[in-house]
């Protein structure tokens, strides 16, 4: 590797900026470029469906890189700006603008994209949330005098739920499957957050699919296929995201449920590599199994190690998946796969708060998940993804009752 070119970042999100961060953070002495599609400096999303709608005074998302941060690393940051191709031959990245950048080494961070609604219009009352700019757009339409209908009830959804509630909106959440939060959280889990939206006043509607969708000035009107309306002043849709693959499909990069990776997130393509949400990868505490992560931790421990890659190092990719949601006073966090569980062995931590563990076939501790209010879970879920990391099979007696946790590792940890 010549490094005279240095390293090229497509995608300015938080997995591309945490590479550029920690690039300079361990020496890396070449150029360094990061190119992102939005205007905006590179920010965190979570506050999106957050903090960002329920600030009374216009807020602004937490920067990842500031203009300082970036100057004082010498890391150049080319805003507004659309990767079109990837001429794999002469090592250079094209531009939406005509530009050609030339690369020692590229990296793809292109993040995944909201799942649009298929034969729908364009409607000032129809919103998606991906971006800063979709908060801003949804801040108006959640106040008290407000009827918010969001379609889809995964995680994004219902965060939106749960502040246009605390707002004082009246919400109507509409799911297609039979309980919420059916894709990776156990259904005790979904049943504690089905809960607590209707103590707090949400209309949750589940086993109901969408027939047809009227927009108009005035109002959006969702007809549900057993008859009913569901009529609102907005529908803000999150039923899902999908991997922003279509660079890396253009020049001949594998992509299978994203942009594909080996442990040490190389691509089919010699010094291109992928990371966070765009690509999959095999996990090796799953047996090799290919995941794609839609996860804030996930982007940045990826953003991490594809750093120490691009810099010269080989290191695998062994990071347990970690998630998590605020659901109005209560936090939802899963580490590990729920769905390699066999086994489920619940530990009840007081003020309605729990923890399900999760055993594979051989007794090992695979996944853990829980809820309850403020923080009263995340300790021993921390320590539960260190036994998952540490491949623990705990006695199921110690996980039911309440032993700590911290007995459970090894001494040498």
């Amino acid at each position: 590797m010549s490094n005279d070119e240095g390293i090229i970042i497509v995608g300015a999100g938080e997995c591309g900026a945490r590479a550029a961060l920690s690039l300079r953070e361990n020496g890396y002495p070449h150029p360094i470029t990061l190119i992102g599609d939005e205007a905006h400096l590179p920010y965190e999303r979570p506050p999106l469906s957050k903090q960002m709608l329920l600030a009374k005074a216009t807020p602004q998302a937490p920067t990842v890189l500031s203009d300082i941060m970036l100057g004082d690393r010498a890391i150049r940051h080319i805003g507004s700006a659309s990767a079109i191709a990837i001429d794999t031959t002469g090592k250079q990245v094209i531009l939406s603008d005509g530009r050609s950048l030339p690369y020692d080494r590229l990296l793809l961070t292109t993040g995944a994209a909201a799942r649009r609604l298929p034969n729908v219009p364009a409607n000032a009352r129809i919103l998606y949330l991906r971006t800063i700019n979709d908060a801003l757009a949804l801040r108006p339409w959640i106040s008290a005098d407000m009827h918010v209908a969001v379609l889809g009830a995964g995680f994004i959804g219902l965060e939106v739920a749960a502040s246009a509630r605390s707002r004082g909106a009246r919400v109507t959440v509409i799911e297609s499957q039979e309980r919420i939060l059916k894709r990776g959280v156990p259904e005790p889990i979904a049943e504690t957050v089905s809960s607590l939206h209707r103590r707090n006043g949400v209309v949750v509607k589940c086993g109901v699919t969408v027939s047809e969708i009227d927009a108009g000035d005035r109002r959006v009107s969702v007809r549900l296929a057993d008859g009913t309306e569901v009529t609102a002043d907005v529908l803000v849709v999150g039923i899902g995201a999908q991997p922003r693959t279509e660079l890396a499909a253009q020049a001949g990069i594998t992509v299978d449920n994203g942009i594909a990776v080996n442990e040490r997130l190389e691509t089919s393509v010699a010094d291109i590599y992928a990371a966070g949400d765009c690509c999959s990868f095999p996990h090796p505490l799953y047996g090799g199994r290919r995941l794609r992560l839609e996860a804030w931790r996930n982007a940045q421990d990826q953003g991490i190690l594809a750093a120490a890659n691009l810099a010269g190092a080989t290191h695998s990719y062994q990071a347990v998946p970690y998630f998590w949601s605020d659901q109005f006073d209560h936090t939802l966090q899963i580490a590990g796969l729920v769905d390699e569980g066999r086994v489920v062995i619940r530990r009840d931590l007081g003020d309605s708060a729990f923890i399900l563990f999760h055993l594979d076939h051989d007794e090992r501790l695979v996944a853990a998940s829980g809820i309850g209010p403020g923080n009263k879970v995340a300790r021993d879920m921390k320590l539960s993804e260190m036994l998952i990391a540490r491949r623990i099979t705990p006695p199921r007696e110690a996980l039911a009752a309440d032993a700590n946790l911290k007995s459970l590792l090894p001494r040498a940890a």
